[in-house]
């Protein structure tokens, strides 16, 4: 028996939630971002909600649609208490909007659904967010177009709005808006300050303690390792780190930054170092990519590897350490620079 639960909104529960505006200094934005706006001041956003058509059908991104694509995927057990939740909720808005009467349990339910039936186009083309700078409340106990709303967001119909801080946060596509569920916000940014704070602190111990394991975490980490140098000063690495930690290099989420500096510090010394000699040998050419898609050492034609990992582990045997030892010494005559 499955015991992945289903989520339905929150607000079924909670009443009124907010939709607030994401800010993100580290991600350009028209230089807004500077002065914590996600809009011109007095401009206001409005999106329809987001619709797919295929075959020539329309399919509404809804959150209350029991055929959408995504749940014919999901364990019987799991569809069939999504389905039962969606029903729910379409019998009460049928009833609010329509004054229309659906028992969810009967057999003929969608056949009876009027205003909410996936192919009501003229319904579903009428649903639209408008948000400026400070936001929306939606409060769908009381709002019956405020519950279609929140289905659709949380399902993914509308760009404009994450469905949570967290997902805001690690999204690969910019919002400017997310969904305030105020116990789930405060957790994640809870959580990101704890592991931030814990990444801080490893940072700080390296720099008293073990600074050539922090120059090889450095060059692991950095996209540009190859600026790390047996003379780079150890305050220059260190303030490197604390800006990544701090989402303030290339990684724009500094939960997935402090982790990943966590996760670095936990291997070992050997790890560490091989990992930087694949990383710097590819830049200055001494290994490289062949159309095969494996990596090869340039002088012998040498298979090592489909990625890092691979070769790591293909230096650690002892039978290929003269090719070590070749690769190490070109390498480190720059790290010694």
């Amino acid at each position: 028996m499955s015991n992945t639960t289903v989520e339905i909104p929150n607000s079924l529960k909670k009443g009124p939630i907010r939709i607030k505006p994401f800010f993100n200094a580290q991600r350009e934005n028209m230089g807004l971002e500077k002065y914590g706006m996600v809009l011109f001041d007095g401009v206001s956003q409005e999106e329809q909600l987001a619709c797919l058509e295929r075959n020539g059908i329309r399919h509404y991104i809804t959150g209350l649609n029991e055929f959408a694509p995504e749940l014919k995927l999901l364990d019987p057990e799991v569809r069939a208490a999504k389905v039962k939740a969606i029903r729910d909720i379409v019998s009460q808005l049928e009833k609010d909007l329509g004054s229309n009467v659906v028992d969810p349990a009967d057999e003929n339910f969608w056949d009876k659904v009027k205003t909410l039936r996936p192919d009501n186009y003229e319904f579903w083309d009428g649903v639209s967010l408008r948000i400026s700078n400070e936001g929306l409340i939606l409060d769908p106990t009381r709002e019956p177009m405020d519950m279609v709303k929140l289905c659709a967001i949380e399902a993914g119909g509308f760009s404009l709005v994450a469905k949570s801080y967290e997902d805001a946060q690690s999204g690969s596509v910019p919002v400017k808006f997310y969904l305030d569920k105020k116990e789930d916000t405060m957790a994640t940014v809870t959580e990101t300050k704890k592991i931030k704070n814990r990444a801080l602190s490893e940072l700080q111990k390296l720099f008293d303690k073990n600074e050539k394991k922090l120059y090889y975490i450095a060059k692991v980490i950095d996209f540009n390792s190859v600026q790390y140098k047996s003379s780079t000063p150890n305050d220059v690495i260190y303030d490197n780190m604390d800006k990544y930690i701090n989402a303030q290099a290339h990684e724009a989420s500094v939960k997935k930054a402090a982790q990943k500096f966590l996760d670095t510090s936990k291997l070992d010394m050997e790890t560490l170092k091989l990992m930087c000699l694949v990383k710097d040998a590819a830049f200055y050419k001494f290994i490289a990519t062949k159309p095969d898609g494996f990596i090869y050492h340039q002088d012998t034609n040498s298979l090592l590897g489909k990625n890092q990992a691979e070769i790591v582990e293909y230096f650690r045997n002892p039978l290929n350490e003269a090719l070590l030892m070749e690769i190490s010494k070109k390498v480190e005559k720059y790290w010694n620079q």
